[in-house]
């Protein structure tokens, strides 16, 4: 089992920077992918950003790749989402999950992750 929550959301300007947080809890942390993912309103919940359970692979949408960067500290079980450059099509819940078995194009589909986190509003005005 794995229980996730997302703190660092929030309402910034056009151009702002916002860094997401998602700790975790549970002893088998490290052996997860994790992924973001975010949700609009009156829009399906679309894949953000995804990093393998070592680090060694990372996963993005074109269209954020190079304004947000997806980390993870295995030894303080939390992975991390800075977004930067932010728009006001950003403005969605983000939410993190976590994954087992996850490789390659598993990373993008939301339907591979087993555990979620409750979310967190980010809202970019313009």
């Amino acid at each position: 089992q794995v229980h996730l929550v997302e703190s660092g959301g929030g309402s910034v300007q056009d151009g702002g920077s916002l860094k997401l947080s998602c700790a975790a809890s549970g002893r088998t942390f490290s052996t997860y992918g994790m992924g973001w993912f975010r949700q609009a309103p009156g829009k399906d919940r679309e894949f953000v950003a995804a990093i393998s359970w070592i680090s060694d692979r990372t996963y993005y949408v074109d269209s954020m790749k190079g304004r947000f960067t997806i980390s993870r500290d295995n030894a303080k079980n939390t992975v991390y989402l800075q977004m930067n450059n932010l728009k006001p099509e950003d403005t969605a819940v983000y939410y993190c999950a976590a994954g087992y078995y996850l490789s390659g194009n598993y990373y993008y589909s939301e339907r591979r992750y087993d555990y979620w986190g409750q979310g967190t509003q980010v809202t970019v005005s313009s």
